[in-house]
């Protein structure tokens, strides 16, 4: 499982132009799957994602998580982060799960999120070609893997 964050001041994802999932301040979740992952990469990713100190405190270190700042989580699923470049042109998209298992998988992370997150938890459209708008703040993007 791997998990690209970015802290966020806000974002969306539209599909067809049409906003299906947006939030304020908090992180945005690309979210992608491979052969092996289970239930148990799922948790550590959500336990591991809420709990990150990345936003800043009073003295401006990163030093406060999600919950306490009251942030938002959007999550979009994106296959594309198991894309293979380092031969040819084009990527080879074999170590991406099939949709047949990264969409169940998909679906208990976010509601890992939603367990663990008193904001909101919104999401993108999976396996839908996707317009995702989004504010990075800092910036903070962080690859999260398990």
């Amino acid at each position: 499982m791997r998990v690209v964050l970015q802290r966020v001041s806000r974002a969306q994802v539209g599909v067809d132009g049409i906003v299906v999932g947006a939030i304020g301040r908090g992180f945005l979740l690309l979210t992608g799957f491979t052969a092996g992952d289970g239930h148990e990469h799922v948790e550590w990713m959500a336990d591991k994602v809420v709990g990150l100190r990345v936003f800043p405190d009073d003295e401006g270190k990163m030093n406060r998580s999600l919950e306490e700042v009251g942030g938002d989580v959007l999550v979009v699923s994106q296959f594309t982060l198991y894309g293979d470049v380092r031969r040819g042109r084009r990527p080879s998209f074999v170590d991406a799960a099939h949709p047949d298992a990264a969409t169940p998988l998909y679906r208990s992370f976010v509601e890992a999120l939603r367990r663990r997150v008193s904001g909101a938890v919104e999401t993108g459209e999976f396996g839908a070609t996707m317009e995702v708008e989004l504010v990075n703040d800092g910036p903070v993007t962080l690859v999260l893997e398990r």
